[in-house]
């Protein structure tokens, strides 16, 4: 079903195109001139529309270029009672999508109008593949067999048929916008948008507009009208990422139009009407956001009609060995080198690292190993750098491949610090200078062993000694 716009200022042309379209199950509205069909785009979220070529005031081909002038994106089927092949021509130029002439055969009017819903079908599906390539290089496939994955996966087949909105809460990088993707998928809205908003990556002034779009005018820089988030995710699934980095106010004009379906863009006094499912993520604790009065409690709940808590890698590590290999095909594929054979000693090594970064940490791990071994064997020396380079201020390497090449045992002299020594900044100096001579030299590994990060470690040796 389809809400269309008929425009003509023939009164009984306007009932005859209703009656025709309402039979094979589209929902339609009424205008009898181009300025009165803007208003009804003002309120309404309209697919198709179609439109007499001559008319009082202003024509079918007017209507096209405000259209295309305030920000509007909806197909055009020209109406005329004066066949000719000349103003067929100038409507299809001008942007019209068909054709039909006067009067029209309702099976005429039913292919025609068939045949411009699958056109916008696909040219909608084509602009979110384009989009989606660009914006991912990942695939949406969920990889694991693991019992903490195979119960959200449970999860998501209950909750997708329905129209319940679903709050995703996980750590970063444990894949929500992927469980998101899927929850469209195995829904009844699989064929309608796909829209996608990150509230952090915003800036904070633009988010409300990204949300609900803007009027032309509405405030500098707005030189056309603009559709929204809801507005393009009308009839399918709108995902709000990062959900907790959205204003108070803001959260106040969400809840709205999560109760009411509807609301006016920016610097606009029209309802609009929408239909949209809403999958929000978060990586914080919402409820306790909401008691501690940094997030609206009406807006948790709301949200949180069905909570998804998506697990940590750590809570899934028996995946590992078919993800391992599921990005280093990839990757391999990506920059056209043999697909490396993964040893097992690999695996058993991999396993003890505590994965702070989730499955984006791992995936990015394993690109960049593909990339140096060229397609070659992935060993643990692969993956030595980076799991020296991650470990936490504090602890010992979480995952160390192999000890560092034996130093020359320092003497008695040196390897103490005397008794009588108090200044602070001298016993640090000579910690960091065993720390390096330990690892010949290796900041990454010196730092693991002093228990700081490699930063801190740079920012120290960059600083300057005190002159006696």
């Amino acid at each position: 079903m389809a809400t269309i716009l008929c425009i003509d200022d023939e009164p009984s042309v306007g009932v005859a195109l209703e009656q025709t379209l309402q039979q094979i199950g589209h929902e339609t509205r009424l205008a009898q001139s181009v300025e009165a069909g803007m208003d009804v785009l003002g309120r309404v979220a309209v697919d198709l529309i179609i439109s007499d070529y001559r008319m009082p005031g202003a024509s079918g081909l007017d209507l096209i270029a405000r259209l295309q002038k305030e920000g509007y994106r909806i197909p055009v089927i020209m109406l005329t009672g004066f066949s000719s092949i000349e103003h067929a021509v100038i409507a299809i130029k001008s942007g019209a999508i068909d054709y039909l002439t006067k009067p029209i055969r309702p099976e005429t009017l039913e292919i025609a109008v068939n045949q411009a819903l699958e056109l916008i079908r696909l040219q909608r599906e084509n602009e979110a593949f384009r989009h989606e390539m660009a914006a991912h290089r990942s695939s949406r496939e969920i990889v694991g067999e693991s019992a903490a994955l195979k119960r959200v996966m449970e999860t998501i087949a209950a909750v997708a048929p329905t129209r319940a909105t679903v709050l995703l809460e996980g750590e970063s990088g444990t894949g929500k916008e992927l469980f998101a993707h899927a929850i469209h998928d195995q829904s009844p809205r699989r064929d309608r948008p796909f829209v996608s908003l990150n509230c952090a990556a915003l800036p904070e002034g633009l988010v409300e507009s990204a949300l609900f779009g803007h009027e032309r005018g509405a405030f500098t820089g707005a030189t056309m009208r603009n559709a929204g988030a809801f507005e393009r995710a009308h009839r399918g699934t709108l995902l709000l990422d990062e959900v907790s980095e959205m204003r108070l106010d803001l959260q106040a004009k969400l809840l709205r139009v999560l109760q009411e379906h509807q609301f006016e863009r920016v610097g606009g006094q029209a309802t609009i009407a929408v239909d949209v499912r809403l999958i929000a993520t978060t990586n914080h604790d919402l409820r306790a956001a909401a008691e501690e009065g940094k997030f609206r409690g009406d807006l948790y709940y709301r949200l949180a009609v069905m909570p998804i808590r998506t697990p940590a890698f750590r809570e899934r590590l028996e995946d590992l060995p078919l993800l391992l290999r599921y990005f280093a095909r990839r990757s391999a594929q990506e920059i056209g080198v043999p697909v490396p054979v993964v040893k097992p000693e690999t695996v058993a090594l991999l396993r003890r690292h505590t994965w702070p970064g989730n499955i984006r940490e791992l995936a990015n791990v394993v690109e960049r190993a593909v990339i140096l071994t060229r397609g070659g064997v992935l060993g643990p020396e692969a993956f030595e750098s980076h799991l020296f380079a991650v470990t936490p201020p504090g602890r010992e390497a979480a995952s160390p491949l192999r000890a560092p090449a034996p130093a020359p045992a320092p003497s008695a002299a040196e390897d103490v610090i005397p008794p009588d020594l108090c200044d602070l900044e001298e016993i640090e100096r000579i910690v960091i200078e065993r720390a390096l001579r330990a690892t010949r030299g290796n900041r990454t590994r010196a730092a693991g062993l002093l228990g700081i990060s490699e930063r801190t470690l740079r920012n120290k040796l960059n600083t300057p000694q005190p002159t006696a």
